[in-house]
């Protein structure tokens, strides 16, 4: 690593340091991220390739592609003290008060040590009623942790789920170097906006995140917030990423935007699983259904945002479909959960490796009434903790789809 000596003053810590050291963030200092673009405003991580970027330049997908769920720099190091500059850009609300600023998670050997935020950076002020998105521009932000222990040691800074983030410099007390890989298997995960993190309390907790600690695995989060559309870029982004375990959560992205109809929906699932499997041919592959949303149980897309309680900070979700529409192929959550399951049977004939999962085995209708959905169709903090420890349990144990035992 090239290491340069940063005369600044360094911030106090308990052990007092005198001289900061710059490492260069480099992609051998990253983890969870496809892609690696060079800005003139630092370093931004993307999770989707440049060639998926390039093949449907939507703003949805561009903003939730480059928000670095599960992203996250990782070092080994004595220091006590680590800085990491970035610019933030962060999405806001006309009407609506300013949502919470996205966090940062700090584990030491795999621990939470530390927990921060980022002040600064850029704002894209959107109006739902319209539209329409306006930029307004912010300084880089320091996100700073102290007091860590005095010895060999395995940093993480896990990236906010939910701010794009540009990694300017990283400075620490000591000299870092880049945490061998090749110890950990790698789980490459794809969902929508639950599996981002949307309303988890920090990058850790996002549902995903926690499955993969409690399984000690290695994330690549693909979770894209609005859009898991069976979009055959990202089933071929996933396809030519290396990974050991793999598992697709489709169905609530259909509805919400009434993409398309069952007709459609049986073929693009199977062509979605066929291109994983040209990559991945024997890797263990879990297909997930819809967890439980009740406007959208037997009722169809689109989903439509209500904006009755916006200026109290409430954004709530309506389902505008009829549900006398699934006679003409409408998709419902209930339509799509019965056809996954038939589908992975179909398949699983020919496709050992190939498992299905119910989503209501993770947040189910007495889950609901217990932790109900803030806007009617996101989990809140304490569901996403419930989810990933469901995951887990289901997925890790000895027998299930991701377990150790007999392989």
């Amino acid at each position: 690593m090239n290491h340069q000596p940063d005369p600044r003053p360094a911030a106090p810590t308990t052990s007092g340091p005198t001289q900061w050291v710059t490492t260069p963030v480099t992609a051998d200092l990253l983890r969870g991220a496809l892609d690696l673009e060079r800005t003139e405003q630092g370093l931004l991580p993307h999770r989707l390739p440049a060639r998926a970027r390039a093949q449907f330049p939507d703003g949805q997908v561009a903003m939730a592609e480059s928000q670095p769920s599960g992203v996250r720099v990782v070092f080994r190091t004595r220091a006590t003290a680590v800085e990491l500059d970035t610019l933030r850009t962060k999405v806001a609300y006309e009407g609506a008060p300013p949502r919470p600023d996205g966090v940062y998670d700090l584990l030491v050997d795999g621990h939470l040590a530390g927990r921060a935020s980022v002040p600064g950076g850029n704002v894209l002020l959107t109006d739902m009623a319209t539209g329409s998105v306006e930029s307004r521009p912010g300084p880089v932000g320091t996100v700073r942790f102290t007091g860590l222990p005095d010895r060999l040691k395995d940093v993480e800074i896990w990236l906010p789920y939910n701010e794009i983030t540009r990694l300017v410099a990283l400075r620490t007390d000591a000299p870092v170097e880049p945490v061998p890989g090749g110890g950990r298997r790698v789980w490459l995960h794809h969902g929508s906006s639950i599996s981002h993190g949307s309303d988890a309390e920090s990058p850790t907790t996002t549902w995903p995140a926690l499955a993969a600690l409690r399984g000690g695995v290695e994330l690549t989060n693909l979770g894209l917030g609005g859009s898991a559309l069976l979009d055959p870029f990202t089933a071929r982004a996933m396809r030519d990423t290396p990974a050991d375990l793999i598992s697709v959560k489709i169905g609530i992205n259909l509805v919400n935007t009434d993409l398309m109809r069952l007709r459609a929906f049986t073929p693009a699932v199977h062509g979605f699983l066929d291109t994983i499997r040209e990559g991945h041919p024997t890797t263990p592959l879990l297909v997930v259904s819809p967890v439980y949303c009740p406007i959208h149980e037997d009722t169809p897309g689109p989903s439509l945002p209500d904006f009755s309680d916006l200026g109290a900070g409430k954004l709530r979700f309506l389902a505008a479909g009829d549900p006398a529409e699934r006679a003409a192929g409408k998709l419902t959550l209930n339509v799509i959960r019965a056809e996954l399951a038939r589908i992975v049977e179909q398949r699983a004939a020919d496709d050992p490796h190939l498992h299905h999962l119910d989503g209501r085995d993770l947040y189910g209708e007495a889950d609901f009434a217990d932790l109900p959905l803030p806007d009617q169709l996101h989990p809140d903090a304490a569901a996403h903790r419930r989810m990933g420890e469901r995951f887990a349990g289901l997925a890790f144990r000895d027998g299930g789809p991701f377990s150790t035992v007999g392989t």
